[in-house]
């Protein structure tokens, strides 16, 4: 084996860091998109098409472009933003481009999945569009929520490893370097391993908190 236990946690922590920084960025730009695209939408609370198709159009495109294909192509904003096209850091910013509008789209998915009575119900109480929003729209959605953004980590820790072929590092650069190009099987199916336990971990810690929260 060519790859020491200093090198796999090496590289485990910078594929945490990687999801972690791509998935807090991801939400802070696809949760309002995907508020946007539903209350925008015609006969919504804040009813605006051309708002609503812009965003639309937006969305299909970056959730058009395979990430691989992604992460090239948008070299340039990711060293203008950090400075540098590879390492940990300049893996994050495609990551961000990717997951944000697929998150958005799940957004989407999670809060038209609120009973429409739920919206009348606050209508009648005199509630703004924002305090329907925050106060009522959100708070409905919120199992639904978690689960959507369980199903976002995961991709993340996908596209996280395939950054590894462009130099992103982490486990997808480990298994590329050592097990790959060195045809080394053992540190193949270690990283295949590592991952499969990290994507059970966060699938199952996902579908606790929303079971919790429905209840609730």
């Amino acid at each position: 084996m060519l790859v020491n236990q200093d090198q796999i946690i090496e590289a485990l922590i910078e594929t945490l860091q990687m999801v972690g920084f791509s998935l807090v960025f991801s939400v802070l730009l696809g949760l309002p998109l995907g508020v946007l695209l539903v209350v925008t939408r015609k006969g919504h609370l804040l009813e605006n098409l051309p708002v609503f198709n812009i965003l639309n159009g937006i969305i299909n495109v970056f959730r058009s472009i395979p990430f691989i294909i992604l992460m090239v192509a948008i070299i340039p904003v990711t060293r203008l933003i950090v400075g540098t096209s590879i390492g940990t850091a300049a893996a994050v910013v495609p990551l961000v481009f990717y997951a944000g509008p697929y998150i958005a789209r799940l957004v989407e998915n999670s809060l038209l999945e609120v009973e429409p009575g739920v919206i009348e119900a606050a209508e009648s109480m005199g509630a703004t569009p924002w305090q329907i929003i925050f106060k009522f729209l959100i708070p409905e959605a919120l199992s639904s929520l978690v689960l959507a953004f369980t199903i976002a980590t995961v991709g993340l820790v996908g596209a996280s490893a395939m950054a590894g072929a462009v130099g992103g590092g982490g486990l997808g650069d480990l298994a590329i370097t050592y097990g790959y190009q060195r045809f080394d099987t053992t540190v193949m199916l270690l990283t295949v391993g590592i991952l499969v336990i990290m994507v059970q971990g966060l699938q199952t810690l996902g579908n606790i908190t929303s079971k919790k929260i429905r209840r609730r």
